[in-house]
Formats: C-alpha cells, structure tokens, sequence
C-alpha cells in the first residue's frame, strides 16, 4: 500500500489503470481533455503490477482496481468517484488546485 500512495503523490495527477480497460481510457481522456497530463501507471505493463493491484483493490475496498485516481497527492477514487465530481462541477476545481492545469 506504501508504494501505490508514494507513487500516486509523486504527480499531480497519478492514474492507475491497465492497457485493456476501457473505463480507464475515458477517465484518463476526460482528465487529459481539461489540460492535465497525467502520469499513468498501466499495471498489466509495469514489473510490480500484481503487487500495486492488490493494494489498490485495499485501498478502493472492490474487486476492481482500475482505474484509481490520484489528484494534488490525494486519492479520489475510481471512475465513479471522476465522473461525480465531473457531473458536479468540481473537478476542473480539483486539478487547478493540484496545479495540474493552470487556467
């Protein structure tokens, strides 16, 4: 869990996803359609995804781990969680407090 928090501060904003999930390609296309440029760790692609899967199943309290979204060093959540606070108006706000975007 240490190592998915060190490296989901590491960024503004820090994605976990895998290279065949769609769910996670629309949340990292929305976030990237505001100006952001996310750092994205693809866990089918990285030498420890297994491990980083694991504790993001913990952390996200589901079967599904991806995607797990990290703004301004925080845990949002999944897409679920993106997607609200894009609904809500709040997440342009979010990533121009995590200087992830400057408008």
């Amino acid at each position: 869990m240490d190592m998915v928090m060190k490296l989901g501060a590491e960024s503004p904003v820090v994605i976990f996803s895998k290279s065949t999930c769609c769910i996670s390609h629309s949340i990292e296309t929305l976030i990237r359609s505001f100006g952001a440029n996310p750092t994205v760790y693809e866990l089918d692609k990285v030498s420890n995804g297994k491990e980083m899967e694991k504790a993001l199943i913990e952390l996200l309290g589901r079967k599904s781990s991806v995607p797990a979204v990290f703004i301004g060093e925080e845990f949002v959540g999944g897409s679920n969680e993106i997607m609200s606070l894009n609904v809500r108006g709040k997440l342009k706000q979010l990533l121009l407090n995590a200087n992830a975007i400057w408008i």
